[in-house]
């Protein structure tokens, strides 16, 4: 009797256990006909790539092109090396307070990103510095925002989680609170009657338990909203793993009525084939989508957080050397003869390069002036004529 008690709870991980897993390899789709540089071809992703939850999935057939992949390739090694660099000026103290990098999760904000427009709209948590370059902003402009400088693109005063684009809204620091932000941004395309446009709102599985995500997921439901939920499942949320957090790790399925799609997101090929669904899918008026990144992140929660504490150094290293996206990536192309490794060292350089102008151009800029502190806190010609601060005496008039 005790067995059979003991049954119901068992099962569910029982049934997680026989269900085929979702393949995480960087590297696993293979081209379907003979590659060239000059024009377009076909490659199948893995089988495995994606699960679907009351839905169909993206299909494994992606058609892509020399461009594209050099594209995908250069603005990876530039997100990766401007992170780098800013994990290097923060062990010099030159960046304080919180820093969160996207070190090996590249493959996310630069695979949606290739199948988005301009029209579109992101908001995410933590990790977005490869967002806010991506969606119009600048490396230096990144890098002076975390040193705290005037050419920051917040001009000093947001520091890591506050940088904006007129199409990025952020990386908002209350856990999960960007995720109705997101179906508000909906809302508003839906409102004004852009139809082909959608906005993309990204948390992590430590946010994945939050009450404000459900409220979002019932009133983007309820009101059809064209948003695309999106669960950055890199296994640990903070310093917990995912199956300590969660009873159920399926983030894909937590939608209720949403219907949900799994996806490989260490294979850039996989992030692009789901976003172009999801723009579809939306475009299409069927409402909201969620979707699940299974990801890794070779940092730990924050640069004051080395990640080795609630993961074995041989986990991470292992990662690194053999799943890492940008070396997926290059495998790609120097297999299917689209470039030479020489060549791709050469964007390598270019990137560095790039970083490294950024960073000194960065040091260079100056720090915001006292001044500087009374401005930005509203909406550009609404400000009253005076602000009163900490204390009365404290007056600025302008």
């Amino acid at each position: 009797m005790a067995s059979l008690a003991a049954l119901p709870r068992r099962a569910p991980r029982l049934l997680r256990s026989l269900t085929r897993s979702l393949q995480t390899a960087a590297d696993s789709t293979q081209p379907t006909e003979t590659p060239t540089a000059s024009r377009p071809f076909t490659v199948r992703l893995h089988d495995d790539t994606f699960h679907g939850y009351k839905t169909e999935t993206p299909s494994l057939e992606v058609e892509v092109n020399k461009d594209m992949l050099i594209e995908m390739y250069q603005k990876m090694t530039l997100m990766r090396r401007m992170e780098m660099a800013a994990d290097a000026l923060y062990r010099q103290k030159l960046i304080r307070g919180f820093c969160h990098l996207a070190t090996g999760q590249e493959a996310v904000a630069v695979g949606m990103e290739s199948a988005m427009t301009p029209e579109d709209r992101v908001i995410t948590s933590y990790r977005c510095h490869p967002f806010a370059v991506l969606r119009g902003g600048t490396v230096k402009g990144v890098l002076a925002e975390l040193l705290g400088r005037q050419d920051g693109m917040s001009n000093g005063k947001g520091g890591s989680m506050h940088i904006f684009t007129p199409s990025f809204f952020g990386g908002n620091g209350i856990v999960g609170a960007q995720v109705p932000l997101g179906a508000g941004l909906a809302l508003a395309q839906q409102y004004t009657g852009k139809n082909d446009v959608a906005t993309f709102a990204l948390y992590g599985d430590g946010a994945s338990n939050q009450g404000q995500v459900f409220e979002a997921f019932n009133m983007a439901k309820l009101w059809n909203l064209p948003c695309v939920f999106i669960c950055e499942n890199n296994k640990y949320g903070m310093g917990t793993s995912a199956e300590r957090s969660s009873a159920n790790t399926a983030y894909y399925t937590r939608g209720d009525s949403i219907p949900g799609i799994q996806v490989n997101a260490m294979d850039i090929i996989a992030v692009h084939q789901s976003v172009k669904f999801a723009k579809q899918w939306t475009s299409a008026g069927k409402g909201p989508l969620l979707m699940e990144y299974v990801t890794y992140r070779y940092g730990g929660h924050s640069m004051s957080d080395p990640g080795t504490t609630y993961r074995t150094r041989d986990e991470v290293q292992k990662m690194r050397s053999t799943q890492d996206p940008i070396r997926g990536l290059q495998k790609y192309i120097e297999d299917w003869g689209l470039a030479t490794e020489e060549e791709l060292k050469t964007i390598d350089k270019e990137s560095k390069a790039e970083v490294d102008r950024a960073v000194e151009e960065s040091k260079a800029s100056p720090e915001p002036d006292m001044n500087d502190f009374w401005t930005d806190i509203y909406y550009k010609g609404t400000e009253p004529p005076s602000m009163r601060g900490r204390e009365r005496e404290e007056v600025s008039f302008v």
